[in-house]
């Protein structure tokens, strides 16, 4: 699996435009907004607090979430996907390891988001992953020049995170991982880093959760307003 940029990093965006709380965007694709890939994948399950918006149910989500994030190409990913079908148990495995990935992600950026220490074995473990991913780093030659990319042997599904891991070593060393926020919505989880001017950015996207957040203070400030003063 080889690809100019290991690291996975995307360009940051606002919020996808009439995607749910947290949520797959429309069509049935991913949502890309939260403005570095470790995160996104964290994102990809959302609602946290009720556990309602899974996207990835098994290997083949992974495999097309990793294929609409620019990780692998569509030749590759069918080549996934045939490997997966002839080893279910390591798919599975491989699968389960992403998702247990997924989760350490959260909790690792949503302690950072609300200003606290990461647990300790979470780090640990993200240490583990690194190491295992950064042994699969590359240099490879072109017309340009050299350029990072990843192995091409071994790994079978489970290189599919690897540029995850990677990204999110490098957001947790940058001067942005103090600019990592968790949605300000009880209805949402999703993480992001706060690219705005002032710092003070509260939603994932102001259009979804920053608006309904909106409808629900009018709704109940109008509820106060019919129902006048106290006697």
């Amino acid at each position: 699996m080889s690809r100019p940029d290991p690291s996975g990093s995307r360009a940051p965006g606002p919020g996808g435009p009439g995607r749910g709380a947290g949520g797959p965007a429309p069509g049935g694709g991913f949502d890309f907004s939260g403005g570095a890939l470790c995160l996104d994948f964290a994102n990809t399950l959302a609602d946290r607090p009720r556990g309602e918006q899974e996207s990835l149910r098994g290997i083949d989500d992974l495999v097309a979430w990793c294929e609409e994030a620019g990780l692998v190409a569509r030749r590759e990913a069918g080549r996934t996907i045939d490997e997966a079908r002839r080893s279910p148990s390591g798919a599975r495995r491989a699968f389960r390891r992403a998702i247990a990935l997924r989760e350490r992600l959260y909790r690792v950026f949503a302690a950072l988001a609300a200003g606290t220490r990461p647990d300790r074995s979470d780090v640990d473990a993200l240490n583990r992953d690194l190491a295992s991913a950064l042994s699969q780093l590359r240099l490879e030659s072109g017309e340009t020049g050299f350029a990072w990319g990843w192995s091409e042997r071994g790994g079978g599904a489970a290189r599919l995170t690897w540029p995850v891991v990677r990204s999110a070593a490098d957001l947790l060393t940058s001067d942005e991982a103090g600019s990592v926020r968790e949605c300000g919505s009880p209805t949402c989880s999703w993480l992001f880093v706060d690219r705005s001017r002032t710092g003070r950015r509260r939603w994932c996207d102001m259009k979804t959760c920053g608006n309904r957040a909106k409808a629900r203070r009018h709704y109940h400030k109008a509820r106060k307003a019919k129902r006048g003063p106290p006697p």
